[in-house]
């Protein structure tokens, strides 16, 4: 176990980097995502600025960012291992195949945006009293589509950054983007005010092109600072078309499949995104798109910080292990890491379900409706069990991609698309327009907990070795529920002291309780014998005392 040990130090080490970075680059998102409802409210008015802007990073990911996410870093490991020039040449020629490509796509995007839209944009918007509505959210797409030429080649040389085990660039890059979405909300903010939330008013032309040229511009300088760390890290680009009998083809072949799962997913999320549109549009108060996407969001962070962050690490080693032939190592890896996630990121969702009021009071109270941060609580409080499943799915696929099971991925993404699909049609099918977004988180938890359970059985059988363990499983649960019961009863001695709370006191509240829910956690997890929760405090102590 002397391998695993080591293995598992050298990922915490390297997560702890790319962790720091997400922390911060998370907090910026905070206050832009906050920012934004803020000013825009939660309503129409927001969704036709949010689907446009979140368009091109699901058809960057539609296109491309399956190939670059789940496919680069092994294939540039087994050219840095077995080609002359270290990986050099392989690189320069997917990068320069991957601009080649981007450019073309993109233009081709932006021509097409009202058709595009059409995809993302259920039936009722297409009905005469939406029609400025429509043009609006048309209009954002052809200022926002150019993002995703950005994001492809931003995920593309952050990854080979990875591959040469320099993580922290990419994960602390997209703070300057946020940094720069923030002064372009504050200058809308200055220029033409708040929004009710309930608002289905489109936008200005002067409106649209602050705010999507604003976006595009944020995504483009996220990029560009990945750049300098390239050449540092000793990658000499120089653009090569030699790409015929150069080993691509092995790279093409494994990412078609992963083409393939990509397409899928998208399915399932273009299907959820248009009823998430209807929500708003049917009623005022109905909970949509913007809801949704921004508890989403916000639920993401304990999964960028903790989970990507691990999974990332992960990669380049479990690649290694890979392509040595060494299965224990591999499968020992795999259970060490994924016990390391399960520790820190469980407790994490379990307490947002406890403080799902006040996060969503002190996070989206800034509305011009005071009382607006309401809708997002059912959905805040649900979360967390959808993305517990989706953060055990994650950790799978990192395994499945390390011995090249694209396909077997693929098929198993087609099943929870599908069941993803039919639970959210169901699910939503005459409801309260208020309920839309809860009952589509639903839905997407139903379909993760079938893909975690699938994923998991058919990695046992590729990897063998690797398991969770049921004794891990019951001490971490055991900590678990002691904490939850200790912050449950703390939040409700805070309400009933103070009964209806402002948001510094929702504030108050959130934070004493998660004070003591995380005292609690980590004195019983030490009890109970949590190995992995005591590594992180062994490596927080001894930064803590290198800093001092």
């Amino acid at each position: 176990m002397a391998n695993s040990a080591a293995s598992s130090d050298g990922i915490l080490s390297s997560s702890a980097v790319m962790a720091a970075g997400t922390i911060v680059s998370r907090l910026s998102g905070f206050v832009r995502g906050a920012l934004l409802v803020a000013v825009l409210g939660s309503g129409l008015h927001a969704d036709i600025f949010n689907l446009a802007n979140t368009l091109p990073n699901m058809l960057y990911i539609l296109l491309a960012g399956g190939v670059f996410n789940a496919v680069l870093v092994p294939q540039v490991v087994r050219a840095m291992r077995n080609d002359a020039d270290g990986g050099a040449a392989y690189i320069n020629r997917i990068v320069t195949l991957a601009a080649i490509f981007l450019t073309i796509v993109t233009i081709l995007l932006v021509v097409a945006a009202p058709l595009v839209m059409r995809i993302y944009l259920g039936q009722a918007w297409y009905e005469p009293r939406l029609a400025e509505q429509r043009e609006s959210a048309i209009a954002f797409a052809r200022y926002c589509l150019p993002q995703v030429f950005f994001y492809g080649m931003f995920v593309l040389v952050g990854q080979v950054l990875n591959a040469r085990k320099r993580f922290g660039p990419m994960m602390w890059a997209p703070i300057a983007n946020n940094i720069l979405s923030v002064l372009v909300i504050v200058a809308y903010l200055v220029a033409y005010g708040r929004v009710d939330s309930d608002s289905n008013a489109p936008f200005t032309s002067t409106q649209e092109a602050l705010l999507g040229i604003g976006s595009t511009l944020g995504i483009a300088v996220q990029l560009l600072i990945l750049l300098p760390y390239l050449r540092s890290s000793g990658v000499f680009y120089r653009p090569r078309f030699d790409f015929r009998n150069t080993g691509l083809g092995q790279t093409l072949r494994l990412g078609m499949w992963t083409v393939f799962f990509v397409l899928v997913n998208q399915v399932a999320l273009a299907v959820v995104y248009r009823i998430a549109g209807t929500g708003a549009t049917q009623d005022r108060s109905g909970t949509g798109l913007t809801v949704y996407q921004n508890v989403y969001i916000l639920m993401q962070v304990p999964h960028s910080v903790i989970t990507v962050s691990l999974a990332t690490a992960m990669a380049t080693l479990l690649s290694t292990y890979a392509a040595a032939k060494q299965g224990k190592e591999l499968a020992e890896s795999m259970t060490s890491t994924t016990r390391l996630a399960a520790a820190l990121v469980i407790p994490v969702y379990a307490l947002v379900v406890i403080v799902a009021g006040p996060i969503s009071h002190v996070v989206y109270g800034f509305q011009k409706d005071t009382e607006a941060w309401r809708n997002f609580v059912p959905t805040m409080a649900l979360f967390p069990f959808a993305l517990m499943c989706f953060t055990f799915h994650y950790l799978m696929l990192r395994g499945f991609y390390a011995i090249e099971r694209n396909k077997l991925v693929f098929w198993v993404q087609c099943l929870i698309a599908s069941v993803n699909i039919v639970a959210a049609i169901a699910l939503t099918r005459n409801i309260d327009p208020r309920d839309t977004a809860p009952h589509l988180v639903l839905a997407y938890g139903a379909s993760y907990l079938v893909g975690a359970s699938v994923s998991a059985w058919l990695l046992r059988r590729h990897i063998p070795g690797f398991t969770i363990g049921w004794s891990f499983a019951a001490r971490l649960v055991v900590s678990i529920a002691g904490a939850a019961a200790i912050g449950w009863l703390t939040l409700l001695g805070l309400q009933h002291t103070w009964g209806e709370q402002s948001i510094p006191l929702a504030l108050a509240s959130g934070t004493i309780t998660a004070l003591a829910f995380g005292v609690t956690y980590l004195g019983l997890a030490r009890l109970m014998g949590v190995k992995e929760t005591n590594e992180v405090l062994t490596l927080v102590q001894s930064r803590l005392r290198r800093a001092s």
